[in-house]
């Protein structure tokens, strides 16, 4: 998975180590398009309004004709607070737009299992080879690894790729790592703003400024602090366990203009597989949430915890008996046997040196089922 962060709007504090090829620069220039395209193409509804400014992120896959096809994208820079987390999992913590990108990614991957299996069992009972006909019909840019169904997993195609592309650099580390975050501390008329934003940075996240970089850290925020991480350790994560750009419009946050703009509080959440919703940021739930229907159902999103276990146990349906699947919690999903490949390399990427501290949340926050 590749990341095409489209920076380039911020003029250059210092001079380039190296220059990207043109190659690469066509490169960028399409997956922004595609994405900025996708977007330009949703209804107002959840976009910045006024001054107000966002994130854009989205994934997208290309083929081994390098054509690209945006498959989820989502808006946002918000993140409930500790307190207001939710013990049904019926609310999103996280509303960056990396997440909700990721989030929507996941429910676009559901749909794919579904499509292959459904056509795999229509195949079953007419042909008995069952992955060369599945793999010749194109139906997908994904193919299984093993011709038994309810042992097999999903692959992607050869020469097909995931990419992923941000709107600006990722809160945390890529962020404070950044060529204009070093340049800008180096520059003398601008060093009392960045020691300003490294004090901010470390009272937020409950570290000296000495170690702001070089750790996990938390969404940065004020009042009710999170629990969610930041967004460049949740990307280095999903490089390791898997995920299961030239000019944006004005709309898209930038630093040069953060004081100058208020950030959007919605998210937009969309992929190619029929999602498409709202999500305000400060509370989780969906657009227009009244305070009397806070806790409606009718308010969830689809990418809370709770709609994300519902979907999976729908496609799980076929390899567990139905009284097994209502009796085991989300927490419990997570760390089953079929789960063992992805939890030995969290296990790994944990015990590694910068992502020892990673936030651990309470364990009852993974305890609700599916109704």
């Amino acid at each position: 998975m590749d990341s095409v962060p489209g920076s380039e709007t911020i003029p250059p504090l210092a001079p380039p180590k190296a220059t990207a090829s043109p190659a690469e620069k066509t490169w960028g220039r399409r997956v922004s398009e595609e994405v900025i395209s996708v977007y330009n193409s949703l209804p107002k509804k959840g976009k910045p309004q006024g001054r107000e400014v966002t994130v854009l992120a989205a994934f997208l896959l290309s083929n081994p004709s390098q054509e690209l096809q945006v498959v989820a994208l989502g808006t946002g820079t918000k993140c409930i607070g500790h307190t207001r987390r939710s013990l049904r999992g019926d609310v999103v913590n996280d509303s960056h737009a990396e997440v909700i990108a990721r989030r929507s990614l996941i429910r676009y991957l559901y749909k794919q299992i579904e499509i292959i299996t459904n056509k795999f069992r229509k195949l079953n009972h007419t042909n008995g080879n069952l992955k060369l006909r599945i793999d010749d019909e194109s139906i997908s840019a994904f193919s299984f690894k093993s011709e038994q169904l309810n042992q097999g997993k999903l692959k992607l195609k050869p020469n097909w790729q995931l990419h992923l592309y941000v709107s600006q650099l990722p809160c945390g580390g890529a962020s404070l790592n950044s060529q204009m975050f070093t340049s800008l501390s180096n520059s003398s008329s601008e060093k009392s703003n960045i020691e300003n934003f490294t004090q901010e940075c470390s009272a937020r996240q409950d570290v000296s400024s000495s170690e702001v970089t070089g750790s996990v850290h938390r969404k940065p925020g004020r009042g009710d602090t999170t629990l969610s991480v930041s967004c460049s350790d949740k990307i280095a994560r999903w490089n390791v366990v898997g995920v299961q750009a030239p000019t944006p419009p004005k709309e898209f946050q930038h630093c040069e203009t953060t004081l100058e703009t208020l950030t959007c509080g919605y998210s937009i959440c969309w992929n190619t597989s029929g999602l498409h919703e709202v999500i305000l940021g400060t509370t989780g739930r969906k657009q227009g949430t009244s305070a009397k229907g806070a806790l409606s159902p009718s308010t969830e999103s689809s990418l809370c915890k709770k709609r994300l276990l519902e979907l999976f146990v729908s496609l799980k349906q076929d390899c567990l008996p139905e009284c097994c699947l209502n009796q085991i919690t989300y927490g419990e999903l997570k760390f089953q046997g079929s789960c063992e490949e992805y939890n030995a390399a969290l296990r790994a990427f944990k015990e590694s040196g910068h992502f020892r501290n990673w936030l651990a949340k309470p364990h009852n926050l993974e305890l609700f089922w599916r109704h």
